[in-house]
C-alpha cells in the first residue's frame, strides 16, 4: 500500500469510528486511480463540484446520510478583470499560475472554467477566503473575485456526442478510433499508465468499455462511453459516446 493510500486509510477509519463523513483534498487522475484500488470499510463517494469534472474530492462515509452535494466542502470563485477592455487574454495557465504564485498548494483547488474571460475556480472551502483577499492579479490584468453559485450554463464542459465504427468493443479499439491513431500509438499508453477508466488505471489493451464508463486519456482528453446503437452490413459496431 502506498503513502497516499494509507492516508485515505485512514480518512475511512476516522469516519468509521466517528460516524461522520470524512473528506480528502481535491485528487486528481492518478489519486483517484489509487483510491480505486483499495477496498474501505465505508463507502467511497467523489465530486468536484458539477458533474463530470476532472479534478474531485473523495467523501468517505454513506451518503445516504448526507445525500446533499453542498455537504462537500466546496466552494466556486469567479475570477473576472476589473476592466475587460484592458484585459490580456487569460487561459487556464494564466489563472493556475497565478494560483500557484500566492503559495497555494494545488491539492486545495479544483477545476478552473474559462468563460468569457473569466475564471471559476472550484477549491476547499478551507482556502476560498485567502484567494478572494490576495487573489489580485492574472497575468499584467488586475482582477477581483467574489463566491458565485451561478455558474452559466455554457460555461461547463458540455460533451460532444458521436457516433464512431468500430470492430469492437475493445479500450484500444475505441480510443484509436476517436483520436484518429494508429494501434501502435494507442499501445503504448496503456503501458505508460494513461489510460483510466472511472478513475482506475488500465493497463489492459484488451480490456472492454461498458456502458457508462468515463475513459479519460492523459494527453488527450476523455469521453463517456454510451454502448452500441447498431451493426453495420459488415458486422461493424457503430458506438456512442460523449467526448469532451
Amino acid at each position: 500500500m502506498t503513502e497516499k493510500q494509507k492516508r485515505f486509510e485512514e480518512l475511512a477509519q476516522r469516519s468509521n469510528e466517528r460516524g461522520y463523513a470524512v473528506y480528502s483534498d481535491f485528487l486528481g487522475l492518478s489519486d483517484i486511480s489509487e483510491l480505486c484500488a483499495v477496498r474501505f470499510s465505508v463507502p467511497v463517494t467523489l465530486w468536484g463540484g458539477y458533474e463530470n469534472t476532472e479534478r474531485c474530492i473523495a467523501c468517505f462515509g454513506d451518503r445516504e446520510y448526507f445525500p446533499d452535494n453542498t455537504d462537500y466542502p466546496i466552494k466556486c470563485i469567479l475570477i473576472k478583470p476589473v476592466n475587460q477592455k484592458f484585459a490580456d487574454t487569460l487561459t487556464h495557465r494564466d489563472f493556475l499560475g497565478s494560483l500557484m504564485g500566492l503559495g497555494i498548494r494545488r491539492e486545495v483547488l479544483g477545476d478552473i472554467i474559462i468563460n468569457e474571460n473569466c475564471g471559476y475556480l472550484f477549491c476547499l472551502d478551507t482556502i476560498a477566503d485567502y484567494i478572494i483577499e490576495n487573489l489580485t492579479q492574472v497575468r499584467h490584468t488586475k482582477v477581483k473575485c467574489e463566491l458565485t453559485e451561478n455558474i452559466p450554463t455554457d460555461a461547463l464542459p458540455q460533451p460532444e456526442n458521436r457516433e464512431i465504427i468500430v470492430s469492437s468493443e475493445r479500450l484500444d479499439v475505441i480510443i484509436s478510433a476517436i483520436y484518429k491513431m494508429s494501434r501502435s500509438q494507442v499501445l503504448p499508453l496503456f503501458h505508460t499508465e494513461k489510460v483510466f477508466v472511472n478513475g482506475a488505471v488500465k493497463t489492459s489493451p484488451s480490456a472492454t468499455a461498458n456502458i457508462g464508463d468515463k475513459i479519460s486519456v492523459r494527453g488527450f482528453g476523455r469521453f463517456v462511453y454510451k454502448g452500441v446503437l447498431r451493426t453495420t452490413k459488415k458486422d461493424r459496431l457503430v458506438i456512442s459516446v460523449d467526448i469532451f
